[in-house]
């Protein structure tokens, strides 16, 4: 039997549940107002981004100019986001959850997980992974799930095009 380290600190849990709340405010905030450089305001130079949709993308300037055509085509629907988890694995680090529900039936959501670095006083995403919520395979509960309404459909197909456009 392998022991296991324990590596979220509970004496940083606190402080890492503000910094990944203050992270998500500013994304509800910039989303809402459709601002691709607010949204992407805490973004490192090199930060390291994983699509929903499978691309990579690495550095600032690539992704600004991705959000900035996604914003400017409305893609994701109206949102809210919430903290999922967030812990602290060691000083100046918050590893952090944080899900995009759409507020709006049918539009699609997503999970997404934080790496979040503090430098100098101030917080900067390093990486994230984008994660779309969907129906899971193998679904085991006798309720089907509900298709898309023709706008999510449109929008889902808006987003992966727009995506990939953006990667290509």
């Amino acid at each position: 039997m392998h022991n296991r380290p324990t590596l979220g600190d509970p004496a940083r849990a606190t402080t890492a549940h503000e910094v990944a709340a203050r992270f998500a405010e500013g994304l509800q905030q910039s989303g809402a107002a459709g601002d691709a450089d607010g949204y992407d305001g805490a973004f490192a130079a090199d930060v390291v981004w994983g699509s929903p949709y499978g691309a990579s993308v690495v550095g600032y300037a690539e992704l600004n100019a991705i959000h900035r055509r996604l914003m400017d085509a409305q893609v994701a629907p109206p949102s809210q986001f919430e903290v999922v988890v967030a812990t602290s694995p060691t000083p100046k680090v918050v590893l952090t959850q944080i899900r995009r529900r759409a507020t709006e039936p049918g539009g699609f959501s997503e999970n997404a997980m934080y790496v979040l670095v503090e430098r100098n006083g101030r917080w900067w995403l390093a990486g994230a992974q984008n994660t779309p919520i969907t129906q899971p395979p193998g679904r085991t509960d006798s309720t089907p799930p509900t298709p898309p309404t023709p706008q999510a459909a449109a929008s889902e197909s808006a987003a992966s095009a727009a995506v990939q456009e953006g990667l290509s």
